[in-house]
């Protein structure tokens, strides 16, 4: 039933820059109106550009990529700022060379890392400039669509099924409406809606005549005036109090934890080295320097711009696939996936719906059913004539028919009509024929109309049996003649006579069998929800070759407590005629049993359940809704489209492991020999700048682990490796790095004679290629190049940079870098070291993995903060969240930001 309150007037009166929402629930429309100094009719355009001006765009987020920003995140690290401060130190205490070598090559290490996040940065903002969230308002007497940036207070917007409310409204109409509010108050169960007032200073909870930004509309309609935007609404509020900086995933955290141990590390070992080095009575300076450029070398310094990197180069490569991720997390999203819901029509079908008969309960050709059919749609006369058709695939299959409207359907006047929904799953209409008979035609799914007809047939339920079985979608069409009736309501819906059926085939699409066989292999397991008959999508699961653990019908569902749901989703396959609100349900049970769940729907009625998983998907021709309410829109409606954008996910995830695996591997194995050297050397085994540039070539090297190929097995499951096993292959493989470093020192000392400037040109060589060529043993369980190549710009940056770094020496630079000239007997030496050490590494390497069986735990599930998160980045702006002063009905604390 619809609700709707009156304007009037009165003495609470302001300039229209918006109000709590708290207030506004305890005042009527009209009280509200004049506070804001709107009017039912809306703003005039020129009246919300002023209030747009003074009180900043509708957003808490912004994805204007900051320069700023970017480089403050390099200067993060008090390792770096520390030696940079120290080499600024000996520049003014006469070691200049040093200092300044030092300094350029710290600038040259920021200027990579700002680079290449910066660049993520704006790939992100180039996303962010392609998705746009719309209202429907009512502006100069109008209704018009704008951006949902652009709200002002004093806007009246319009809300429906499955859309994210805008900003905190007063509520002017309510019809049916309801809102979930969970993102704010936690509470699972949607929240009637209603226009009447609520008493002073009630608790969100309790206000029922508002709808809040941020919850989505689960059911009805409605249209309220904004009384507060951006900051200023409660969920704005929220947001603002969380940051900017998205919460960290399960990965993210691990990450955290990894560089924070070796933090702990380089700390213990710089401590170690400069109280060792001062014992050794050497140099002040000199062992702060070498002892920070260790803990620098052991940091990650690029992890970050590794991470940017990868996400960025996959977002590229996902527009190539055709899929467009709204945000770079996404992709790690995507790649999570474990589960996928999905809608039957276009993805397993072709999704052309065509009408192929109208027939009788005996299963005979008959046109007078396809007549009352055509009677039966929710269109007007003109609509029908025209063939503008809404979004009903069946009834647009049905008027697009040959000879549909030859059919004398005109000579039919409608008196009334009951709409369709997925409560009673039929549309009723009353209508008076040329003879004057009043006859109510209910169509519908066929489970639903029989049981309202008397006397059906054996023979009827047989041949509506065969067409189910056959793969047919099936609708019924029932009548009864009604002479007293001049409007018609759903309880009208009984006694009927059932006329006949009407037939439509969708045909299963010939590529979806490859691309289910391909889900299967990414581990994804693929669940089919639909409103259709459960007989006809078990035919087409059949058909497709996916194999079926049970069908479950929105009967069943609806009688199933929440724990028997989800133990019984996981075991079933299709799920058919279910409901909106079943499918939201069905998802939120697959999530408490740890999957990651993503659903791809492209309706109106999939919005809810977009919203719910972890994962929403949507295509580039869906409802409007249905792509607002996606974290992903797939440009083609196609299954082999999607599983190409989860493996580009999981491979910028092993990608990601393959840096952090090299960083504990021979990265950490050097420096912990460089710490070991210096407490036996009577002099440093490499000076503090050759350490810096050692470091810097290597990370170079490592930028283009993003672009390399990965394994097959490494894409057949979500990976979600923790500390733990970093831990352990950091304590297995480092060492090994160190023993061969230590076979480097021994060459150098005792077969060169070297003093202490060859020495450590020889170490130097020998660590950049020990640590860059490792990456081919490292990036695969396989044997390196015969069973796994690596790609060409990881092949052509590892090479490269060992070729530099292996003429060095003997280049111009040699003397202000302190190296020496290599004899030619050390590069035979060298070259059979590293064949030596991969060799070991491969055998290490396999006795690793066979000696432990790794078991990923559960991918923790991103609730509370994350879904806020989630939802607040609609709400972002491509500049400064700018405008008035926010409202004093703040609480306590509230950090309010513009």
């Amino acid at each position: 039933m619809t609700q709707s309150v009156p304007g009037s007037t009165s003495t609470w009166v302001g300039q229209g820059d918006g109000v709590n929402v708290t207030e506004a629930a305890a005042h009527d429309v009209g009280e509200v109106f004049d506070r804001l100094k709107s009017s039912r009719a809306g703003l005039a355009a020129s009246d919300a550009a002023e209030r747009l001006a003074r009180a900043g765009p509708n957003a808490v987020r912004t994805h204007h990529a900051q320069a700023l920003r970017v480089l403050a995140r390099q200067l993060r690290s008090a390792v770096l700022v520390l030696l940079a401060v120290t080499a600024v130190a000996s520049y003014f205490l006469g070691e200049r060379t040093d200092a300044i070598i030092i300094g350029v090559i710290l600038s040259a290490s920021i200027g990579l890392g700002f680079f290449n996040e910066f660049r993520a940065e704006r790939a992100a903002e180039a996303l962010h400039s392609q998705v746009h969230h719309q209202v429907v308002v009512e502006r100069d007497g109008a209704s018009m669509e704008v951006d949902v940036t652009e709200l002002v207070p004093g806007d009246v917007v319009h809300v429906s099924l499955g859309v994210v409310v805008p900003a905190d409204m007063r509520l002017i109409e309510a019809s049916g409406l309801e809102c979930d509010e969970s993102v704010l108050t936690g509470e699972s169960m949607p929240v009637d809606k209603n226009t009447g007032t609520v008493a002073a200073n009630a608790a969100m909870a309790e206000l029922s005549c508002c709808a809040l930004m941020g919850t989505v509309v689960h059911a009805g309609s409605g249209i309220g005036v904004v009384v507060a935007t951006g900051g200023r609404a409660e969920f704005g509020r929220i947001a603002l109090g969380l940051g900017e900086r998205q919460p960290e995933t399960d990965f993210q955290v691990g990450l955290r934890k990894f560089s924070m141990l070796l933090l702990q590390v380089a700390a213990a070992l710089t401590v170690g080295i400069l109280v060792t080095n001062l014992i050794l009575h050497r140099p002040f300076i000199d062992s702060v320097l070498f002892s920070l450029a260790i803990a620098v070398g052991v940091t990650p310094q690029l992890l970050p711009a590794v991470v940017s990197s990868s996400l960025a180069t996959g977002s590229r490569q996902l527009v190539k696939h055709k899929v467009l991720v709204k945000r770079l997390v996404c992709i790690e999203d995507l790649g999570d996936m474990n589960v996928l819901v999905t809608d039957k029509t276009g993805t397993l079908t072709e999704g052309r719906i065509t009408f192929t008969d109208a027939i009788d309960g005996a299963g005979v050709a008959d046109e007078r059913v396809q007549r009352l059919g055509l009677l039966a749609t929710e269109h007007s006369r003109k609509q029908r004539a025209t063939k503008v058709l809404g979004v009903n695939p069946l009834d647009a299959a049905l008027w697009e028919s040959p000879g549909a409207l030859a059919e004398p359907v005109g000579t039919y006047t409608e008196l009334g009509l009951v709409s369709f929904d997925h409560d009673r799953m039929m549309t009723t209409a009353l209508v008076r024929g040329a003879d004057g008979q009043v006859l109510i035609i209910t169509k519908g799914a066929p489970e639903s109309v029989l049981s309202r007809c008397v006397g059906v047939s054996d023979e009827a339920r047989a041949t509506l049996q065969a067409k189910f079985e056959s793969g047919a979608r099936v609708v019924a069409v029932a009548t009864r003649v009604a002479s007293d009736l001049t409007a018609v309501t759903a309880a009208e819906e009984h006694d009927l006579t059932l006329a006949g059926f009407l037939v439509f085939l969708d045909r299963p699409k010939p590529a979806a069998a490859g691309a289910l066989t391909r889900l299967r292999e990414l581990g994804i397991s693929v669940k089919i929800a639909t409103g259709d008959n459960p007989i006809v999508a078990e035919k087409v699961c059949a058909d497709l070759g996916l194999h079926s653990g049970g069908t479950l019908v929105g009967t069943d569902i609806e009688g199933m407590d929440d724990v028997a749901l989800a133990a019984a989703a996981i075991r079933a396959t299709i799920f058919a005629r279910v409901s909106p609100e079943q499918k939201a349900r069905l998802i939120r049970a697959l999530r408490s049993k740890g999957g990651a769940v993503g659903f791809l729907g492209d309706g109106v009625n999939d919005a809810l359940a977009l919203h719910t998983a972890d994962v929403g998907i949507s295509v580039d021709t869906a409802a409007d809704v249905a792509k607002d309410a996606a974290d992903i829109v797939l440009l083609e409606k196609d299954l082999a489209v999607l599983a190409e954008g989860v493996v580009v996910g999981r491979r910028i995830f092993a990608n990601t492991i393959k840096y952090v695996l090299m960083g504990t591997s021979s990265n950490f194995g050097n420096m912990f020999s460089a710490a070991a050297a210096s407490a036996f050397l009577k002099f440093l085994p490499m000076l503090p700048s050759q350490i810096l540039l050692n470091n810097l070539l290597y990370d170079t090297c490592q930028l283009t682990i993003p672009t390399d190929n990965v394994d097959e097995e490494q894409l057949e499951a979500p990976s979600h490796w923790d500390i733990s096993f970093i831990r352990r292959f950091m304590l297995y493989f480092g060492p090994i790095s160190s023993v061969f470093d230590f076979v480097t020192f021994g060459v150098m000392l005792w077969v060169f004679h070297a003093g202490p400037s060859l020495f450590r040109s020889g170490w130097f060589v020998e660590s950049l290629a020990t640590q860059s060529l490792i990456v081919f043993a490292i990036r695969t369980r396989r044997v390196p190049f015969v069973r796994s190549r690596p790609s060409v710009p990881l092949l052509v940056s590892a090479i490269g940079v060992v070729v530099v770094g292996a003429s060095l020496p003997m280049s111009p630079l040699a003397k202000p870098l302190g190296f020496s000239a290599l004899p030619l007997g050390f590069f035979a030496a060298l070259v059979g070291m590293v064949v030596a050490y991969l060799v070991l590494i491969e055998f290490a390497k396999k006795r690793f993995y066979a000696s432990m069986e790794l078991v990923p735990p559960d991918a923790g599930r991103r609730l509370g903060a994350h879904n806020l998160h989630r939802r607040a980045a609609r709400f972002s702006h491509g500049g400064p969240l700018s405008g008035g002063e926010p409202l004093g009905a703040a609480a306590p604390g509230d950090s309010i930001r513009r």
